[in-house]
């Protein structure tokens, strides 16, 4: 057995406020299976403004159910300016340096799983476990340079982005294990054109999941008292998630408006907040848009009393290339345990819904497309809730006790 397992990743901070998230629920997992995990991160926390104070030392630690967390110093910023690049690079050399001193005080580990989001902490894991001779784990849940040219943020031919193409090649050759969180992750090796020189029987997939008894525990513990949500003269279809530009929510008004136009009691309930929220509540008092409500920001615990009570839960995000090699956006796979019909505005390879047959998806992302799918979903009340009851089956299929069991499986093979 590979008892002890570091894992690595710069933005588990919030895992440790939230007593949550895939590395928290991981660690979790493993204590109860035998194994030792610590999970080091950054005390910077890029999701609030709750940071861990290492009292100017190098690394501090804390526990939070029996799970300890290493928090690296790193400098404090905002936003995704050139601040949040130099906090990156702190991260990379503070983990060379922090892994080395609390290896000489706690001893070597016996696998480090380091994850994305930026490459950086991969490449930290691959020269930490050489320098201890023990094998790396490298889970990719962000694809660099991929996702920043298909949102079209990086020209896929520039220097930087050969560059970066070139920096993850090698980390997939140097790694002793790949996992990725979409179902097409070889495909997208073979893509790129790197079948001939990285070992494809290395690339696994674990996807991102949901933990159905935290889920089902939050539902009712923090139920939410809401006249929207339980007003059974509409049928209410629940998008819940950020509202910023990536997220193009500007989209499903467009739908709003072709379905208001023939059905008065369809309506889109908006849970989440953002810098475009405003904009978009302007844009609807504008445009006459009058069956979408923005409910705001709500706390992580309510959203699964929330889930459940919809006619139908949306999942949004703007389709790129990407979509290809399937997905595995965290909030899918609650809206999967929240048992309600799912409808995804676009269509992904190796699609959940069409496997478990538990939502429909559109052929392309069109208003007039979504739109048409929506009166499909909403005009059959029992193949909706069917639908629904498909959904909760396979959440089962996604839940972190069996992610966990397959992790272990890599960790002991690698």
């Amino acid at each position: 057995m590979r008892q002890n397992v570091w894992i690595w990743n710069h933005y588990a901070t919030n895992m440790f406020f939230d007593r949550a998230g895939r590395h928290y629920w991981f660690a979790e997992n493993f204590i109860k299976e035998g194994y030792k995990p610590i999970i080091f991160c950054a005390s910077t926390n890029h999701f609030s403004d709750n940071d861990v104070d290492t009292k100017g030392d190098q690394y501090a630690t804390h526990s939070v159910n029996d799970i300890p967390f290493v928090f690296v110093n790193t400098p404090k910023y905002k936003g995704n300016g050139k601040k949040r690049i130099v906090n990156m690079i702190s991260f990379y050399m503070g983990l060379l340096k922090t892994a080395e001193a609390y290896a000489g005080l706690n001893g070597k580990p016996n696998v480090i799983l380091a994850s994305s989001v930026h490459p950086l902490t991969l490449v930290a894991g691959i020269k930490v476990a050489k320098k201890f001779n023990i094998p790396c784990i490298c889970e990719v849940r962000d694809l660099w340079p991929e996702s920043i040219v298909a949102y079209g943020s990086l020209r896929r031919r520039s220097v930087i982005a050969k560059l970066l193409y070139q920096g993850e090649k090698w980390i997939y050759k140097k790694a002793n294990s790949v996992i990725m969180t979409w179902e097409g992750g070889r495909q997208y090796i073979i893509d790129q054109g790197w079948d001939k020189q990285i070992d494809l029987n290395k690339i696994k997939h674990i996807s991102n999941g949901v933990e159905i008894d935290s889920f089902d525990k939050n539902r009712q513990d923090y139920n939410i008292i809401d006249s929207d949500l339980e007003n059974n003269n509409f049928k209410n279809l629940v998008y819940a998630g950020a509202i910023r530009k990536v997220n193009n929510l500007g989209f499903l008004l467009d739908v709003a408006k072709i379905i208001q136009k023939y059905d008065q009691k369809i309506r889109f309930l908006i849970y989440g907040s953002g810098d475009e929220k405003e904009m978009l509540e302007n844009r609807c008092k504008d445009e006459s848009i009058s069956n979408v409500i923005f409910k705001g920001r709500v706390e992580k615990t309510r959203i699964p009393s929330i889930l459940e009570r919809s006619y139908a839960n949306i999942v949004h995000n703007s389709s790129t290339s990407l979509d290809k090699y399937g997905q595995s956006q965290n909030k899918f796979f609650e809206y999967l345990a929240a048992g309600r019909c799912v409808i995804q505005t676009y269509t992904t390879g190796y699609s959940i819904l069409e496997k478990f047959n538990c939502g429909m998806s559109a052929t392309r992302q069109d208003p007039e497309e979504v739109a048409k799918i929506i009166f499909e979903a909403c005009k059959d009340d029992e193949k909706a809730e069917r639908m629904g009851q498909n959904a909760r089956k396979a959440a089962y299929e996604f839940d972190f006790t069996k992610l966990t069991r397959k992790l272990i499986e890599i960790i002991e093979n690698v």
